[in-house]
């Protein structure tokens, strides 16, 4: 297994596969690098190189009592990137990833970047302010917080059902995608994801936004019930100069695995294009 060690010698997990132009995968909140299975094994078929990591305090990472922030997170990309020396890599971030990806670029800008994605992402502001009315109440991440305490087992597997859509009329429910759910959610350390709730909630990125300057895709499905798509996509595309928007009739906050074909087509094609 492939492991690097951060300037505070934390050791993060990373999977390095195939050759080719670089598509480096940051994953969401709870999970780990094997979120992205199924768009790693398709583009390393499709002749790309694809790296995805696990968060620090995620997945086979170390779990770290301090550093679960977002700064960090960004700097461990780019620790990452940098260790592997790429160049015009794709950088491609879900949810708590797709932050974790804008603040990368916001501090340390896309020298090494050709086209950015963001999947389902939490920028620019999930918190409902004065200024962000159409935010998620602080209440809704108190509860999350509360599950994440109280019992995170059974709350990993309660978040599956509107993560994934299976609770809209006519879902077919996978009983292996809600397994990999929560088996990537529990590898995870309990006070990194219990830390990790305040930074994809709280993270104000909107500054990082403007600092876009490549191709960027911004994906999400407008039945997404954990990222509501006005208070994400639809701000972050006003933001980011010249954002293509891609957005998924009735999809899921976890459409990379419930649209997988469709995302992987479309996710080639920006790539390509």
């Amino acid at each position: 297994m492939s492991r690097f060690k951060t300037k505070d010698s934390t050791k993060i997990y990373f999977k390095d596969w195939g050759t080719g132009q670089s598509v480096v995968f940051s994953h969401g909140w709870p999970l780990s690098a094997d979120a992205w299975d199924g768009q790693m094994l398709f583009f390393g078929m499709h002749g790309y190189r694809v790296i995805a990591h696990d968060r620090r305090g995620h997945g086979r990472s170390n779990q770290t009592w301090n550093g679960n922030d977002m700064d960090t997170y960004a700097d461990d990309l780019a620790e990452l990137i940098n260790s592997l020396d790429l160049h015009d890599a794709v950088l491609v971030g879900h949810s708590t990833g797709g932050g974790e990806v804008a603040r990368y670029i916001g501090r340390h800008g896309t020298s090494r970047v050709a086209k950015a994605v963001l999947l389902g992402a939490v920028p620019p502001l999930m918190l409902k302010t004065e200024t962000n009315p159409n935010g998620t109440p602080m209440e809704a991440f108190d509860g999350i917080r509360a599950g994440v305490f109280n019992n995170r087992s059974q709350f990993f597997k309660d978040l599956t059902i509107p993560f994934y859509g299976y609770n809209r009329e006519g879902a077919k429910i996978s009983e292996g995608i809600q397994d990999s759910f929560w088996h990537q959610g529990m590898q995870a350390g309990i006070k990194a994801a219990y830390d990790c709730i305040k930074q994809f909630s709280e993270t104000d990125f909107t500054e990082d936004l403007r600092k876009f300057d490549v191709p960027t895709l911004i994906a999400h499905g407008d039945d997404d019930q954990i990222v509501p798509i006005a208070a994400s996509a639809m701000l972050s595309a006003k933001l980011v100069p010249n954002a293509a928007l891609k957005i998924y009739p009735g999809g899921p906050h976890g459409l990379a695995q419930t649209m997988q074909d469709e995302f992987n087509a479309d996710l080639l094609a920006f790539i390509k294009g």
